[in-house]
């Protein structure tokens, strides 16, 4: 698949056939995400691979315990049907359904540290910046190799809670959940606020 073909065609499923991934596969998306520009060169990054349904719902338990409240205020927003509310309708009734249903959920990890969690400039950002490059790659091969993803971002002690679960190092933070196979056939599509290059590029100033 041509990269534009893959970038255009990447997006969040939350409904999964209950089809196989080779696990050959999965280590050519690995082998993506770990090609991503990295700020220290070292590539601190580790996945966990859930695939066994009795591993997903012990790592995947704080889900619906951090959904269910959600739920309660969705009820209350959804009055207007706006775009962004659409989308949080088909999202959060799948925010444990989209991963554990998945074929795989990768858990990407990477080595923090203080400035991390409390930045005092941007710079300081440089490890999440750089995990996030890779989940970009990850989603990309998922596209090109005819798969999709799920991603769900762990809410409030919930990411360090799955660390303790898969027993990662304490230096090493969980910054999202995803879902790896194949997208079922009948999905809801999510209206989408589509946007072109000369509405958003400011030559010389805003």
């Amino acid at each position: 698949m041509e990269l534009y073909d893959a970038i255009s065609k990447r997006r969040i499923t939350r409904d999964f056939q209950d089809k196989t991934v080779p696990e050959e596969v999965l280590e050519r998306i690995i082998n993506a995400g770990l090609q991503a520009p990295t700020h220290d060169h070292l590539r601190n990054w580790e996945f966990v691979i859930l695939k066994d349904k009795q591993d997903k719902k012990k790592a995947l338990q704080f889900i619906k315990k951090g959904v269910e409240p959600q739920l309660e205020i969705l009820k209350q927003i959804l009055v207007n049907g706006t775009a962004q509310q659409k989308m949080y309708a088909v999202a959060m009734p799948r925010q444990y359904s989209m991963l554990y249903n998945a074929p795989y959920v990768i858990l990407p990890f990477f080595k923090s540290n203080f400035g991390v969690m409390h930045p005092t400039s941007v710079s300081s950002l440089n490890p999440i910046s750089s995990i996030w490059c890779v989940i970009e790659n990850i989603f990309l091969a998922a596209t090109a190799e005819g798969l999709a993803c799920s991603m769900r971002i762990p809410v409030g002690e919930e990411g360090q809670k799955v660390a303790n679960i898969v027993e990662a190092p304490e230096d090493y933070l969980l910054p999202c959940y995803i879902g790896l196979g194949y997208a079922a056939d009948n999905e809801p599509l999510v209206e989408q606020i589509e946007y072109t290059a000369k509405q958003k590029i400011h030559f010389g100033k805003w």
